[in-house]
């Protein structure tokens, strides 16, 4: 019958070393971190016994002194705006898996949309040695990273460029895909087409709204700027707009979201009404194929932004030349039906 180990009771924050375990084998510490590195110079029946005292008191190698001799902590910091937005699923899986295929831990943290959150979770992840850094930034001042990267922190950012600062960034082509979606309302005869975005000084915002009025201007279709409405994206403020730019005498005939937060909203929004209204939106969002009709979205890939400026970090951490480099990925348009709506009344 075999012999049941018994652990000894957990002793909360005090973690067994290897000094616990040299004394439960009757070993030398030069012998248990012979055992623990795997390196050559102990019989196997005293690797036996040290193995037994590791797995019997639950010890766990501390990195910290590799970590001094070798500069390096393999791991890696991922600063998302908002754990709860669907986008960053994909993303933060690709980011992982590249991690995990270089032999890195990634650790995540959110930025809540806090530029001051931002700035002290990457300082945070900085002070734990982090290799690397991917960032969705929430600020618009990464100054306060310039002496990191000097250091040899690898930062790339994602989905949006830094502020006041060169360095790496992957993004995607958001006027490009703005003006598609735009375009393809266009093309079914809408002509009053209003555009909901989030706030105007972000990035992404800035560029979709650029894609729009392009859009507009390369088909003769003026713009009345009542029919813009930049802000927060809370579904409060997208409702009430939304309400508005269907109303009155001459209403918008369709809809461009500016972002998944704004689709959902619209879509509520559209609901309720009798008259079917034109939507496109930007990202796709979950079940948007299920719904009658269907949402057509202009859509990131979101695990190929994470990959590529996952590669990107790596590539640096590799020795790749610092010259900081620019990234920018296609998005697609998918029609599923709600941007084929006719103007109503044709």
């Amino acid at each position: 019958m075999a012999q049941t180990v018994r652990r000894p009771a957990p002793r909360y924050g005090n973690r067994p070393t290897m000094k616990d375990v040299a004394a439960r084998a009757g070993v030398g510490l030069k012998t248990v971190s012979r055992v623990v590195n795997s390196e050559p110079g102990v019989t196997v029946e005293t690797e036996r016994r040290v193995r037994e005292a590791i797995d019997a008191l639950g010890f766990r190698r501390n990195d910290s002194a590799r970590v001094l001799r070798k500069g390096r902590t393999a791991s890696v910091g991922l600063i998302l705006e908002d754990l709860a937005d669907p986008f960053y699923g994909p993303l933060s899986r690709a980011v992982e898996e590249v991690a995990r295929a270089h032999g890195a831990l990634l650790i995540n943290g959110s930025s809540a949309e806090d530029p001051e959150r931002e700035r002290e979770l990457a300082l945070a992840l900085c002070a734990r040695r982090v290799d690397g850094l991917v960032v969705i930034p929430a600020g618009e001042d990464h100054r306060y990273l310039e002496p990191e990267i000097a250091a040899g922190v690898a930062t790339v950012f994602v989905d949006r460029p830094a502020g006041g600062i060169q360095a790496d960034a992957v993004l995607s082509d958001n006027a490009g895909g703005a003006r598609e979606g735009v375009a393809h309302l266009l093309a079914h005869g809408h002509r009053r087409i209003g555009f909901i975005g989030d706030l105007p000084h972000i990035h992404t915002a800035a560029e979709r709204l650029r894609g729009y009025r392009e859009a507009m201007a390369e088909a003769g279709a003026p713009v009345d700027e009542r029919w813009v409405s930049m802000g927060p994206t809370g579904a409060e403020r997208v409702a009430a707009e939304a309400a508005r730019l269907l109303s009155g005498p001459e209403p918008v005939t369709a809809l461009f979201a500016g972002n998944n937060r704004v689709t959902v909203t619209a879509l509520r929004v559209l609901a309720d009404r009798e008259e079917p209204v034109a939507l496109v939106g930007f990202d796709d969002i979950e079940l948007g194929d299920l719904l009658r009709p269907g949402v057509t979205v202009v859509a990131q890939d979101a695990a190929l932004i994470g990959r590529t400026a996952a590669d990107l970090l790596f590539g640096r951490l590799e020795g790749e030349p610092a010259r900081p480099r620019k990234v920018k990925l296609p998005t697609r348009l998918i029609v599923r039906g709600s941007g084929e709506l006719p103007p109503a009344g044709r």
